[in-house]
């Protein structure tokens, strides 16, 4: 398997009517969520191997969520499934520009439930890739689940790629997230950030300050600003692709898709054509945000080209 992500999936509530909260809200459409499950689909629409670890209730949502998974060609033998919370659910309300505010149902939800004891080990050891993010670690069990999938994944020599997403609501304070998040970035091949994060995570916003040796690459995606790559050979930058946007939930995770998507099939591409790749990355998230929901508008291959061949 290249790609095993795991973490949080749940249902995305994204409000149909744009520049309103989601009290104001008249209806919200469904759609399938969750940073690590909307890599996993990045991934397979760009024709890579995925396989998906996390927990969904014993629902009808839980049933959505693996069936959308098993139609997007995610393996999903990691998926576990618990009577003792519901699916996950989060309401989504864009602003005129399509950004987004949340709120979650989640005290607790099925993804904080996932076990060290329920991981597909098979799985993990067969990962040329693992990806995760902070979500899972804000809460237990699955913070402990998080860790020791970690460690497998490393002992099996698979690439660490680290997206932490950071949500502060789901934290006490910024020092808790900080304590959970910091550690773990020493473990990461990739370290992919927003540039919002950066102020919470450095004590002067600059991504240099998280660079540590283990590091292959660090990548700051600024939406509308482009994005940059930092090397130990050097940086990179590249600016955003102009399309009309609708809502950008999703947008990092297509860029962390296509990037996997790519380093899969060329392990070397982030030494051997640097800018390459984060356009071709760019190019993914760019193109997420023409529909509403995050993996309604996961490209394919041919639309990556084609917005690249216009640009």
């Amino acid at each position: 398997m290249t790609v095993v992500c795991l973490g949080e999936i749940l249902i995305d509530f994204v409000a149909r009517e744009g520049g309103v909260s989601v009290g104001d809200a008249a209806s919200f459409q469904k759609a399938m969520g969750g940073a690590p499950a909307n890599v996993a689909v990045g991934v397979s629409r760009l024709g890579g191997e995925a396989a998906f670890i996390g927990c969904v209730g014993e629902d009808p949502f839980g049933q959505y969520l693996a069936s959308a998974l098993r139609e997007e060609a995610v393996a999903v033998s990691g998926l576990q499934t618990t009577t003792e919370a519901r699916t996950t659910l989060a309401f989504v309300s864009l602003d005129a520009a399509g950004e987004r505010s949340f709120i979650f149902f989640r005290q607790p939800g099925a993804d904080q439930l996932l076990s060290a004891a329920q991981l597909d080990l098979a799985l993990l050891s067969r990962a040329r890739i693992f990806h995760f993010g902070s979500f899972s670690l804000s809460g237990e069990p699955a913070a402990t689940a998080t860790r020791a999938a970690l460690a497998k994944a490393r002992a099996a020599g698979a690439f660490i790629s680290f997206d932490p997403n950071l949500r502060l609501h789901l934290w006490a304070d910024a020092a808790e997230a900080r304590r959970a998040i910091l550690p773990l970035i020493d473990q990461a091949d990739l370290l992919k950030l927003s540039a919002e994060e950066l102020p919470i995570l450095t004590t002067d916003g600059e991504a240099r300050a998280l660079w540590q040796d283990g590091l292959q690459a660090l990548i700051v995606t600024a939406g509308p600003r482009g994005a940059r790559l930092i090397t130990a050979e050097g940086e990179w930058a590249v600016p955003a692709f102009a399309v009309p946007t609708v809502d950008t939930t999703g947008a990092g995770d297509a860029f962390v898709a296509a990037l996997l998507a790519r380093l899969s099939e060329r392990p070397a591409a982030l030494r051997a054509a640097p800018e390459e790749t984060l356009r071709f990355a760019s190019a993914a998230g760019a193109l997420a945000t023409t529909a509403r929901g995050a993996t309604t508008a996961m490209p394919n291959p041919a639309e990556i080209a084609a917005l690249l061949a216009r640009n």
